[in-house]
């Protein structure tokens, strides 16, 4: 491949020169001693890896060094944790290495957006690009219509059972659940940010047309299907999860699983195929599977447990990827996705930005789609200074799951040797390895200090340790994750909130559940405009979500919606497509 130029190319058209050149399936997966009968092709570019061909050839394989990225508090415009992830595993292989990574299928949602996609960017991206990040392989389209279908199933059976006595729903052999319309659990889904569609009324009309109450949209990609995708070990586990989701509760209190509305099994029909992870490449033609969903801060956001799993046994290193700060996407890997593989990690990437610092030190708002505030592009140390304690923070939680830090300096061409100076020394002093990263300016060859800090992370003696117990009370362990990791002082919660604390208290079940927290990514605390490090504050939960087949209690915390919203210059302005060779141009 012609050496190209990220400060001259758009994402897409480097991509768009890297594909014309790319690995086939097969080359791929001959890296990582896959065999043809293990992969399921899937267009001209993709293929799935079959899960359950692999599962007994690969039970007692060597388990790989296994590295998770993270970061920091990020802008809204993020800090290249996705570019990281896919320069590190260019840099390790660079180093010699058998490396594979496992990141996350991006959603329609910030593709058409803020973001964009999620294949990284400069010459540390996945390809292809557009297939990537336009469905790939349909698994979240999947994810939508199984989630839809559970929702289609008990809004039918509320029509039914208004219409029909109990005489005529046994002849249809139908038993009466009595569902109460306000307590309703679950939203449709789409997978795009579509404010609009937050709150709603369904049901208007005759009572043929539904029974009328009010529902509304959450984004696809924080259905609990996604979760149980993540999360899922074989298609036997999948059903068993799909099948204890709870739709809503009957007006005496008993929870409506989609089980009891017998569409489980449908639900997973549409997800067979999902069960396989699909097999992408970096622009360096390393192998890398793209599995499960974005938002870590309203969803578990992390790559899928079985990509790791074939990950670690295939590799000597394998990369995956958790999203937005160690405060959320770190934290929900240790506990939740950790605690479900069995898998235990061996060091954690901290991916900063000057700018990220800056912002947390006092700088000004960071707005998508406007022009960096000078600050941002010209020395200013004593701002970056203090800045560094939200860095300090998320190398403490790091330590305190047993794991060795390391920062990755995510190079901007502004960042003067001044400044990477000053986060080296503060960092280095709170016990972080840390390394200067130029991956997006020159791929594997600009991560090729990092890989080092890597490699000398997993030599250091290391043990897993959780931030709570699932044998503690629910209360207590969400306490442990405000103290511990937000640095919050209180917690308080809603009526609405302690109704749901006190149903999971009557429940052996679901008192063990793990917590899944919903918090803005934004800031430390529930309060996206609270920069830096605040301490001692207070978090409120309003509400309690119960993700039966995820096995997860979801605090939902401040003002956070599961629907995102649509910015006011949005991706999808730039999107297009040459009609005379059909490429798609614009994806970033």
């Amino acid at each position: 491949m012609t050496k190209l130029d990220p400060t001259q190319l758009a994402d897409w058209q480097i991509a768009e020169a890297a594909e014309a050149t790319m690995l086939t399936p097969q080359q791929l997966a001959d890296k990582l001693g896959l065999l043809p009968e293990e992969l399921i092709p899937w267009g001209r570019q993709l293929a799935r890896v079959d899960q359950q061909a692999i599962r007994a050839r690969l039970a007692n394989a060597p388990q790989a060094k296994y590295i998770d990225v993270t970061a920091i508090t990020p802008t809204p415009l993020g800090e290249g944790k996705t570019t990281t992830a896919i320069g590190l595993i260019d840099g390790l292989a660079k180093r010699g290495h058998r490396v594979s990574g496992a990141i996350r299928q991006p959603s329609g949602g910030p593709t058409f957006n803020i973001k964009g996609s999620a294949a990284g960017g400069g010459l540390a991206q996945c390809i292809p690009l557009t297939t990537f990040s336009l469905g790939m392989t349909g698994d979240i389209d999947k994810i939508t219509n199984a989630h839809n279908l559970a929702m289609v199933a008990l809004t039918a059976r509320m029509q039914h059972e208004r219409n029909y006595d109990d005489a005529k729903l046994a002849a249809r052999g139908l038993k009466r659940l009595d569902i109460d319309p306000n307590r309703v659990e679950m939203k449709w889904v789409m997978d795009f940010c579509a404010q609009a569609l937050r709150n709603i009324t369904i049901g208007q009309g005759g009572k043929m047309d539904g029974v009328p109450m009010n529902s509304g949209f959450a984004i696809s990609v924080s259905s609990e299907i996604m979760a149980i995708l993540a999360l899922a070990q074989d298609l036997k586990d999948l059903r068993e999860r799909i099948g204890r989701i709870v739709v809503a509760f009957s007006r005496s209190g008993a929870p409506i699983t989609t089980h009891d509305l017998e569409v489980d099994g449908a639900m997973t029909a549409f997800l067979v195929d999902s069960l396989n992870p699909t097999l992408i490449q970096t622009l360096e033609g390393q192998p890398v599977l793209a599995h499960a969903g974005p938002f870590a801060n309203i969803a578990i956001g992390q790559s899928s447990v079985i990509a790791d799993q074939i990950g670690v046994r295939t590799s000597e290193y394998h990369v995956t990827e958790s999203g937005f700060g160690a405060d959320i996407g770190y934290e929900k890997f240790v506990n939740l996705k950790c605690r479900a593989s069995g898998l235990r990690p061996d060091a954690v990437v901290v991916v900063a930005t000057v700018r990220a610092l800056k912002m947390h030190g006092g700088g000004p708002t960071v707005k998508p789609g406007a022009k960096l505030d000078d600050v941002y592009v010209h020395e200013n140390l004593p701002l970056l200074e203090k800045g560094c304690e939200n860095l300090l923070a998320h190398i403490e939680i790091v330590k305190k799951t047993g794991i060795q830090p390391i920062v990755c300096l995510n190079h901007f061409y502004t960042d003067t040797a001044d400044e990477l100076k000053l986060v080296r020394k503060i960092a280095e002093e709170a016990g972080a390895l840390v390394a200067v990263s130029q991956h997006w300016l020159k791929g594997g060859d600009g991560a090729l200090e990092l890989a080092e800090a890597v490699e000398e992370a997993t030599r250091r003696p290391h043990a897993l340790k959780f931030i709570y117990e699932n044998t503690q009370p629910v209360k207590e362990r969400i306490a442990a994750i405000a103290h511990e990791v937000y640095g919050a002082g209180e917690v308080t919660y809603t009526p609405e909130a302690e109704a749901k604390l006190q149903l999971i208290a009557n429940d052996p079940a679901l008192a063990k559940q793990c917590i899944c927290m919903v918090k803005t990514h934004l800031s430390l605390s529930a309060d996206p405009d609270v920069k830096g490090r605040p301490r001692g504050f207070t978090l409120p939960v309003r509400d309690i979500l119960l993700y039966q087949g995820a096995g997860f209690t979801v605090p939902v915390t401040g003002d956070i919606k599961l629907m995102p919203g649509t910015c006011s210059d949005p991706a999808f302005r730039r999107i297009d497509v040459d009609v005379e060779t059909g490429k798609i141009k614009g994806m970033f």
